[in-house]
């Protein structure tokens, strides 16, 4: 008589493998996230710098492909480069920062100190290594003043309303869940497909992101955009507030909701 795998012996006893994974992820992500959270200062002040840098170099494969083909999508594909890079090179943006060590702190493996010390100085070198590789673009290729100008004025004509809040929530949860799967798996090849996946469409789609959003804001600065620093300020606070809001409560919740037994035992075992 055949037997089905539900006969065979400890077949009972074997986790479902979809489950099996999704702990095996949860682990990964509570055992990075604990490394970020406990970095020491001068390497974490360098992963946001060349975060920055990063972003920095997708930023100029955008306003490249757009200045010659005036295709927002084209451009955008041409952008994930920032985010292969981001990858491999292993640094990293504000906004990867929330599933990752979030988890570890919901599984107490890590404070709120710990986590305002990461969200802080990752987003402020970000901020300023962009400031410094944007001049550098607008400087030695001026020709893209105008593109930059002009995509610019996009997100600060928004200004602060209900259309940019859910373009920074969508833009939070896409990083957030591009994040997700490359923790999924440890293959770099797989790895790679989300980075120029969602990057495309973070940046083709005009997503409110506070990094890349504020770099392209500080190339037209730099060659005399029609508004100021405030108004960056003002669209970029807005941004991270929207972001912070779609990378925890679109993914990061849902996604903890998956795995409470193991978020409680993470958390029994720290108590012991």
């Amino acid at each position: 008589m055949d037997q089905t795998a539900s006969d065979l012996p400890g077949a009972a006893d074997r986790p479902d493998e979809p489950e099996h994974e999704v702990e095996d992820a949860f682990d990964r992500l509570v055992e990075e996230g604990e490394d970020r959270l406990r970095r020491p200062l001068l390497p974490l002040l360098s992963v946001g710098l060349l975060g920055g840098i990063d972003v920095g170099t997708g930023l100029l494969a955008y306003l490249v492909v757009k200045h010659e083909t005036g295709s927002g999508l084209l451009a955008g594909l041409a952008f994930s480069v920032g985010f292969v890079a981001l990858l491999l090179a292993r640094s990293e943006l504000f906004t990867e920062n929330f599933l990752v060590p979030v988890t570890a702190v919901v599984a107490r493996r890590g404070t709120l100190a710990q986590l305002a010390r990461l969200w802080g100085t990752t987003l402020l070198t970000n901020l300023l290594a962009g400031w410094v590789i944007t001049w550098i673009i607008m400087t030695a290729l001026p020709d893209l003043a105008s593109t930059a100008v002009e995509s610019a004025r996009h997100f600060v004509d928004l200004g602060v309303g209900r259309e940019s809040f859910a373009l920074a929530v969508l833009a939070g949860a896409v990083i957030t869940l591009m994040t997700r799967m490359q923790h999924a798996t440890e293959a770099v090849g797989v790895k790679l497909v989300p980075a120029v996946l969602f990057g495309a469409l973070l940046a083709g789609t005009q997503l409110l992101h506070s990094v890349l959003d504020s770099l392209l804001m500080f190339a037209a600065l730099h060659v005399g955009a029609p508004f100021g620093y405030a108004d960056w300020a003002r669209t970029a606070a807005w941004a991270v507030l929207g972001n912070v809001v779609g990378g925890l409560v679109l993914v990061t919740a849902v996604r903890l909701l998956r795995v409470p037994h193991r978020v409680a035992e993470e958390r029994r075992s720290q108590e012991a």
